[in-house]
């Protein structure tokens, strides 16, 4: 009998735990560099969550919402992680589910600006930026749109 109470309450424990999400590739405050596909490199820098995750998935009303909602990062553009949210990029033609990465650009023409792109477009980069981050050179402050 205390086998049987002690076995559901094992069992009840267990249903009410909520499962922990896979986390981000790509932790808070990492230096990358952005850069697409090798057909084309250059990464539209989203301005918010929802539209990458929308874009990703073959959703957008056209050309004009392209551009007017992204800045175009070259490839080979520094920036730092300010915020991940795993696995809700699920692109078109691919089963896999991606990453949203939340960043600050840190080099080019569009330095300051944040913004949101997939793991897909970002690459991790030496120690020596990750030590500006820490020094405070680089903020990682998130910034909401």
């Amino acid at each position: 009998m205390v086998a049987r109470i002690l076995s559901a309450l094992a069992v009840l424990t267990a249903l009410t735990v909520p499962a922990q999400a896979a986390p981000c590739g790509v932790p808070v405050g990492r230096a990358v560099a952005l850069k697409s596909s090798e057909l084309d490199p250059d990464v539209f820098v989203w301005d918010a969550k929802q539209r990458v995750v929308a874009y990703a998935g073959g959703f957008w009303r056209g050309t004009n919402d392209v551009l007017v909602h992204t800045v175009l990062a070259k490839p080979g553009t520094r920036a730092v992680v300010v915020e991940c949210t795993a696995g809700i990029v699920h692109q078109k033609y691919t089963t896999d589910p991606r990453d949203a990465i939340g960043i600050r650009l840190v080099s080019g023409p569009n330095k300051g600006h944040y913004g949101w792109v997939t793991s897909e477009d970002v690459h991790e980069i030496a120690d020596t930026m990750r030590a500006h981050v820490a020094s405070g050179s680089v903020s990682t402050a998130p910034h909401r749109r």
